[in-house]
């Protein structure tokens, strides 16, 4: 139901309560306490002092079709501290200067000499494959222990390491291999426990830490180079750069969104606009940078050679991995797992975008199924996860927009809010464009390299487009149509 709902202001000279007294006690001279008290008929009132100067009086009117959550925000504007900072202590959710990547660029080789087994075959990963080797390669590693990593980037740089050994091991024959052995499996488990992440080739372990930069800017690809590879190609090394430039050249925006949804709670209508006009151009900016992806980055030596090593196992039936892979532990130990494999959904950039627009995505399953994107918030690093966790339970851009304008204020937030969700929907629109090149056309085309069970060969023998299997395990064009649509529903402003 509607709520009818008005806001009066009156003046406190006296008191007669101690909380009051105090307050009176407190006030500067030329101030005074003022109340501001919102009806909402028929239910209930709430009544909350402010402290403002006298020489100013302010009223406010809030439409009929406006919520509880919606009045919540509104108090006095001359309350308001506008700083433009948060409170929030970004740290402790391993978002650096360089959001979600590392504050620093990453070790390209492991400090002890024991693990010089592991950084051999990921040095040569690209020519094991290529010959044959890789699975008798692994086959005669030692099983190390994990205890001689040093810092937290170490252990992201092993885990990045036997990611790319486990999908090599995998896709690397002319099928795939479901048995992975334990010289992995026992070090990638415990990685991956350390650093609350699946035991599979993630977003994180393909583009967060897995590039080296010769500058200071993680967005100029040019001083930007791959540290682990299946194929040694620039294609592959470009395609993977292009997400790393995109994570960095986004950076300032976590910043500037934290203090938007701080500003929220006092309906600072102004720096919110000004918080989401450098949303919208910080989107715009990802989007060219994804649109460089068609320099170096060939369709064909993409679908063929590089995508079918990213696939996980979840969903690759056809693929050749009907129950997945499994993760032998030596001594009659392990365990069937499917996993999805690395995609950009699992960037935790695009999902802050979502979270703080309020664009939100569902699922068509079964009641209480968990949509993609919040399943594949699991294939996060854990404090990235948390840190979108913390942003959902903020202030709400998106309400504080859907009330109904009353001001020439609230109606310049409305615009900022729809352009940037607009800006959200052309870069999905963008990645669909990408898709259709890098995915969709060359499954039409023959190959003529050497033909292998996989991905890419499974996708070949799909009827139509809207059978293609991603490499996180959805069917790519309508989940990707969809976010699309849910991204576009969102900037309507529409209940």
């Amino acid at each position: 139901m509607g709520y009818a709902m008005e806001a009066w202001n009156y003046g406190l000279e006296t008191a007669d309560d101690d909380h009051h007294k105090q307050a009176l006690a407190d006030s500067p001279p030329g101030h005074r306490w003022e109340y501001i008290i919102l009806v909402f008929r028929p239910t209930f009132v709430i009544d909350q002092p402010v402290h403002h100067n006298s020489q100013h009086d302010t009223r406010h009117t809030l439409p009929l079709s406006a919520t509880p959550r919606q009045a919540a925000l509104i108090m006095s504007p001359h309350a308001i501290h506008q700083s433009g900072k948060h409170s929030v202590d970004l740290s402790k959710f391993a978002v650096t200067r360089n959001a979600f990547l590392p504050e620093h660029s990453p070790p390209k080789v492991l400090a002890d000499p024991y693990y010089e087994p592991w950084e051999l075959v990921v040095q040569h990963l690209p020519t094991l494959i290529r010959t044959g080797g890789i699975r008798e390669s692994v086959a005669r590693l030692p099983v190390l222990s994990t205890d001689r990593l040093r810092s937290q980037a170490e252990w992201r740089r092993a885990y990045s390491m036997l990611a790319y050994m486990t999908h090599a091991y995998v896709w690397g024959g002319d099928k795939p291999d479901e048995i992975l052995p334990p010289q992995i499996t026992l070090p990638f488990l415990r990685a991956s426990e350390h650093l609350e992440l699946p035991p599979v080739l993630t977003y994180a372990a393909a583009n967060l830490w897995n590039f080296s930069c010769t500058g200071h800017d993680f967005s100029n690809l040019e001083d930007l180079s791959t540290l682990f590879s299946f194929t040694g190609t620039e294609s592959e090394s470009w395609f993977l750069l292009i997400s790393a430039a995109m994570e960095a050249k986004a950076a300032g925006i976590l910043q500037t969104m934290m203090a938007a949804l701080e500003a929220v709670k006092t309906c600072d209508y102004q720096a919110v606009t000004d918080a989401l006009g450098e949303l919208r151009t910080c989107i715009q900016n990802v989007s060219a940078l994804l649109e460089r992806m068609y320099e170096k980055c060939d369709p064909m030596t993409f679908y063929h050679r590089i995508r079918p090593f990213l696939a996980g196992s979840k969903n690759m039936d056809a693929a050749g991995l009907p129950r997945g892979v499994f993760y032998d532990e030596g001594d009659g130990k392990g365990e069937w797992r499917q996993l999805r494999g690395g995609s950009n959904g699992q960037s935790s950039l695009i999902q802050f975008f979502d979270v703080v627009l309020g664009v939100e995505h569902h699922t068509h399953g079964s009641a209480g199924q968990k949509s993609f994107h919040t399943e594949v918030r699991e294939y996060m690093p854990g404090p990235h996860r948390r840190f979108l966790v913390h942003v959902a339970r903020a202030s709400s851009i998106r309400e504080l927009a859907l009330a109904a304008p009353t001001t020439a204020d609230q109606r310049r937030l409305r615009d900022a809010y729809t352009a940037a969700t607009e800006a959200l929907s052309g870069f999905r629109n963008k990645h669909i464009q990408i898709v259709t090149r890098y995915v969709i056309l060359p499954s039409k085309q023959p190959w003529k390299g050497a033909a292998r069970q996989n991905l890419a060969s499974s996708s070949s023998e799909r009827n139509g487009d809207e059978e293609l299997t991603g490499t996180g395990g959805t069917m790519l064009v309508p989940f990707l149509k969809k976010a699309r649509d849910e991204t576009s529903q969102a900037g309507k402003l529409e209940r």
